[in-house]
């Protein structure tokens, strides 16, 4: 069987290993930033069109001890490389190294590009490698002196669905709005609103989980081009996924006060097939209102680093506040933010908080409700 690596961002492990579960494959380990499975070559195909919260797909090629240049030097040439990859495959490496005695990650590209080239120079009985075909990207990682040797299938990272050509400042990754829609407890039954929606990607993925709609549908990936992996997994997990989408009525709002971000969140609600049943308006957050007794409110303020200056964002939240508090009791109100003193300004300390990364921010997702 195949070994999976599927690396995500830090908080997001538990939401990934159930979605891997939920996929059927064995062995699921959840780790600090990643987790770890075993299935077919049809899941490489799987993983990638259905996984939400994942950030990439690594096919594990090989794990072993890397405590010297020799040794990840003969792990990797002990890989057999002529089995995944032809003569004149492009194969770029990277990686990174953390509590490891190789902490120099450039010099270790270079080791493992040597020693794959060694390896396959004995097979393929040449002395150089055009590297004018397919690309088959190497990733590798070092922690605590183990190095992983891997394929990644994806390609682009996996909060790439496709759908999003423009976008505003500040974006938030689609894989990190999946995960705040998740932990909402959204089912696509009650209410669904961003009154901060920007270009639309959290009521826009609110939509994609409402039909079950697979995210990787409307992309493509690396591996598909691989030559090892057959064609036909790819249509298969397509029509498996097309299979298992929904079709009903919803209820999914997106306001903002720009203009442009509304239309570029309606463009982008177009790409993504969910047009008909999300809607976007220009609106201010101050006026929002709903009367339904349950729902979802879940956004992504402006955090005071980049769009807004703290005070103002401190005064933003200050009238958010005022607004959950004319919602109805068992609303669930989810709100990202950076700021240290978002409770103290938003008027109540959160039922619950999760520590999340926006790129390289440190947020806190501040959860209130039955959550």
């Amino acid at each position: 069987m195949a070994k999976y690596l599927i690396p995500c961002l830090l908080g997001l492990e538990k939401l990934v290993g159930d979605e891997v579960k939920r996929l059927g494959l064995q062995d699921v380990q959840v780790q600090n930033g990643r987790i770890l499975c075993r299935g077919t070559d049809a899941d490489a195909a799987r993983l990638n069109i259905n996984l939400r919260c994942g950030a990439r797909v690594l096919l594990v090629l090989g794990e072993f001890p890397a405590r010297s240049f020799e040794e990840l030097f003969q792990g990797t040439r002990a890989i057999a490389w002529e089995d995944y990859l032809p003569a004149d495959a492009a194969f770029p490496v990277k990686g990174y190294s953390i509590s490891s005695q190789l902490h120099a990650v450039s010099a270790c590209q270079s080791i493992i590009k040597k020693a794959m080239v060694e390896r396959m120079k004995s097979h393929y009985h040449i002395e150089q490698f055009p590297e004018t075909g397919t690309k088959y990207q190497v990733r590798f990682s070092l922690f605590k002196d183990e190095a992983a040797i891997c394929l990644d299938t994806s390609g682009e990272g996996l909060y790439k669905r496709g759908y999003r050509a423009v976008g505003v400042e500040a974006p938030l990754r689609e894989t990190l709005a999946a995960a705040m829609v998740i932990l909402s407890r959204y089912r696509g039954r009650d209410p669904f609103c961003d009154p901060f929606c920007g270009s639309g990607t959290i009521p826009i993925e609110a939509a994609l989980i409402a039909k079950n709609r697979a995210p990787g549908l409307d992309r493509s990936f690396e591996a598909q081009r691989w030559g090892f992996l057959p064609s036909r997994i790819w249509m298969d997990a397509a029509d498996e996924a097309m299979d298992k989408e929904f079709h009903g009525t919803y209820d999914i709002w997106g306001g903002d006060v720009n203009p442009k971000a509304v239309a570029i969140a309606q463009d982008n609600a177009r790409k993504a097939g969910v047009d008909d049943i999300v809607r976007f308006e220009v609106a201010d957050m101050r006026d929002f209102r709903r009367q339904s007794e349950y729902g979802q409110l879940v956004t992504n303020p402006p955090y005071g680093e980049r769009l807004l200056e703290k005070s103002e964002a401190e005064q933003l939240y200050r009238e958010l506040g005022k607004v959950w508090q004319q919602l109805p009791p068992k609303w669930r109100t989810l709100v990202l933010s950076s700021h240290t003193e978002f409770e103290r300004t938003f008027g109540r300390t959160a039922d619950r908080k999760r520590k999340l990364y926006n790129g390289m921010i440190k947020c806190d997702l501040f959860m209130y409700g039955n959550v």
